[in-house]
């Protein structure tokens, strides 16, 4: 994917596939019966609050084919998927939007496939 930013010029796009690439390799592999209950993983329902306007608001993380904004489901490649990934209650979350940078903190996870026990999710 980093080849094929550098061949359309893309910087922003380059810039977050060598962000992406770089939390990829600090990712730890565990068993899904090992995850802490309080992270979020792939198919999570989590509640965000903005920390600048005290707004909140409910996601689920999901893969790219079943990303739809308008009922809260976002990709695992958009960035904001990207950012929330192994976040665990409490963590503070910052990102890089295009009105500048945004802060959240992690309030609750609402549904995590391993904590269910829904291992094949």
């Amino acid at each position: 994917m980093i080849k094929v930013a550098e061949q359309f010029g893309d910087k922003r796009v380059l810039r977050y596939l060598e962000e992406l690439d770089e939390e990829l390799d600090r990712a730890e592999s565990m068993v899904p019966q090992e995850i802490p209950h309080d992270v979020i993983t792939m198919n999570s329902r989590f509640r965000l609050r903005n920390t600048d306007t005290d707004e909140e608001s409910e996601y689920t993380l999901v893969f790219p084919g079943d990303a739809d904004s308008s009922k809260g489901k976002i990709s695992i490649l958009a960035p904001i998927g990207t950012a929330v990934l192994g976040y665990k209650v409490g963590d503070a979350i910052e990102w890089e939007v295009p009105a500048g940078r945004k802060q959240f903190k992690v309030e609750e996870i609402m549904y995590q496939p391993e904590a269910a026990g829904d291992y094949h999710r």
